[in-house]
């Protein structure tokens, strides 16, 4: 057991210092004093009423951009600034040009899609293709009408990206949705570089 210790003279002067200067956590409750509301004068001085000018609800409001919603897929691809000659890119978007190659990943997972695709563009590149078909597949529709909306194609959404990314995007010269007589908006022309 520890015996108590008893204080200095110094340590006591500087107590009593430190007590006469400290305030209380808690001060005694005043009285509650109530103001006087004042009136509020009828018409401030040095102000005039303006009439409101008529209007109706929502009348010159500019909706314009409320929403600001993604573009659809098609629409990104379609304003996409044209790379490549405008005279070829014509022929291409019409279906008068043949692709010279073709890889189908309809119904592959995202897993098996990818690498296909990366391996098809690599070899129609070292080959000399210039415009090669990728196709897709329009996808199924599995949005349940909740909240948030599903993707409607998981592949057609995603081939567009890989092909911008590296080691692709560099061969890669133009991308657009097929024409109708080569799958429509289930597959995807690829126009690739020249190589050199």
């Amino acid at each position: 057991m520890r015996k108590p210790r008893h204080l200095s003279a110094e340590e006591k002067a500087l107590w009593e210092t430190v007590a006469q200067r400290a305030e209380p956590l808690e001060k005694p409750a005043a009285k509650a004093v109530r103001p006087v509301p004042k009136k509020p004068d009828p018409k401030p001085k040095g102000t005039s009423t303006r009439a409101l000018p008529s209007f109706k609800i929502g009348e010159k409001v500019d909706h314009s951009a409320d929403h600001d919603l993604l573009p659809s897929l098609g629409q990104q691809i379609r304003s996409a600034p044209v790379q490549m000659d405008q005279k070829a890119f014509g022929r291409m978007r019409r279906g008068k040009l043949k692709p010279e190659a073709r890889i189908d990943l309809h119904g592959m997972t995202l897993a098996q899609a990818h690498p296909a695709l990366t391996g098809f563009i690599l070899r129609s590149a070292s080959a000399g293709h210039r415009l090669v078909l990728v196709i897709t597949g329009k996808g199924k529709n599995r949005d349940d009408g909740g909240p948030i909306p599903t993707k409607f194609g998981v592949l057609r959404h995603q081939v567009p990206q890989w092909l911008a990314m590296a080691p692709l995007g560099a061969m890669v010269l133009q991308v657009t949705e097929a024409h109708i007589r080569h799958g429509g908006g289930g597959a995807y022309y690829v126009y690739l570089r020249r190589t050199r």
